[in-house]
């Protein structure tokens, strides 16, 4: 990764449209020796002194001092340079700290279904400290979208604490900023696994939960995120939200005491399960995508993309209404087809035993 250095005063100073510029450093050096020569035949003009010595020493004393004179120019504009830096710094740092709150904000209004239209602060007031920013949306900032906690840290921790966490809080503010101008087209992606995305989904759900689950994911239900994602669907379900999961089977093969053992489990969460065989289902219903996706209030669709090794490599939110319809006409379709945990248990002893048979 290449850097921006801030120019040196013996930089090489480029100007456009000509050829072969002339490095700094010589053009200072020509103006010493310039000032130099004079300094030296007016001493001799003058005949200040026979002794060509000192009119040599006099000549070597001005020319250099041109050479400090000259540097210490430099210097002041490269440390002017630096202060508008730091300046237009700052003030990207204020307009993003405004946008994140404004958009947070928005978030939570959606959330309790309400349209209030608040005026929010701006970058307008763009130069001065970021706690100020902060303070002047926290006003009209209802008390119960974001805690004061967290109101204080973002301005806290874009001000104070070493570089490294600055430069650190200051890419995470980007990343949720872009993310937020993503979703304003009602798409947003990011790569591999997002858990924390299907975290902050499941505890924003208030009506339903309808998700599949091929054999992707079949370890992710072993996992340290699987038990907080499953903790966060009883949460749910004791606040009234229904949690549909079906699981999509390739093959009979997967029907074993493992599957039924994970059914079980979740069951006992208050999670209703389905599963189907997709060979054995009608022809109709096998056409179409089966990548998992989990349908939030049936009007958010995440989904996971995986390449041809079966690894999961993008993460998506999608809430346009078209496309969340036909996933929620998909889901809708495949869970009347598939088993519950009773005709499941009666199929996994049969699968084990060799008794079922399927028709051709």
């Amino acid at each position: 990764m290449s850097t921006t250095q801030s120019p040196q005063p013996d930089d090489t100073t480029r100007e456009t449209g000509r050829v072969g510029p002339t490095p700094l450093r010589l053009r200072r050096a020509g103006v010493g020796l310039a000032l130099a020569a004079v300094v030296f035949a007016v001493a001799a003009a003058l005949d200040i002194d026979d002794t060509p010595l000192l009119r040599i020493a006099l000549a070597v004393v001005c020319g250099a001092t041109a050479l400090v004179v000259q540097y210490l120019a430099g210097l002041s504009r490269q440390l002017e340079e630096q202060a508008r830096q730091t300046r237009e710094t700052r003030e990207a740092l204020d307009g993003t700290a405004a946008a994140v709150r404004e958009s947070l904000e928005r978030q939570a209004a959606a959330a309790r279904g309400t349209d209030r239209n608040r005026p929010v602060a701006t970058a307008s007031g763009a130069g001065a400290p970021v706690e100020a920013v902060v303070h002047r949306v926290d006003s009209q900032v209802a008390s119960d979208s974001i805690p004061e906690q967290s109101r204080r840290a973002i301005a806290e921790v874009l001000t104070t604490g070493p570089d490294i966490l600055q430069t650190f809080a200051r890419a995470e503010l980007e990343r949720v900023v872009r993310h937020m101008a993503d979703l304003n087209s009602l798409t947003a992606e990011c790569a591999g696994e997002n858990h924390d995305w299907m975290l902050s989904l499941t505890h924003s759900t208030e009506r339903s939960l309808l998700a599949t689950s091929t054999s992707v994911d079949r370890e992710f239900w072993n996992s340290e995120p699987a038990s907080r994602y499953l903790q966060a669907q009883r949460e749910a379900i004791e606040r009234g939200v229904v949690v549909q999961r079906l699981f999509l089977l390739e093959s009979a093969e997967m029907l074993d005491d493992k599957l039924l053992r994970l059914c079980e489990e979740q069951e006992l969460l208050g999670i209703e399960l389905r599963a189907a065989v997709m060979q054995e289902l009608p022809p109709h219903l096998q056409r179409g995508t089966t990548s998992d996706f989990i349908l939030y209030d049936e009007g958010v669709s995440f989904e996971i993309e995986q390449d041809l090794r079966d690894v999961n490599v993008k993460t998506r939110l999608i809430a346009r209404p078209d496309h969340v319809g036909q996933r929620l006409r998909r889901f809708h379709e495949l869970w009347e087809a598939g088993m519950n945990l009773r005709d499941l248990e009666t199929r996994v002893d049969d699968e084990e035993d060799g008794a079922w048979m399927v028709d051709v």
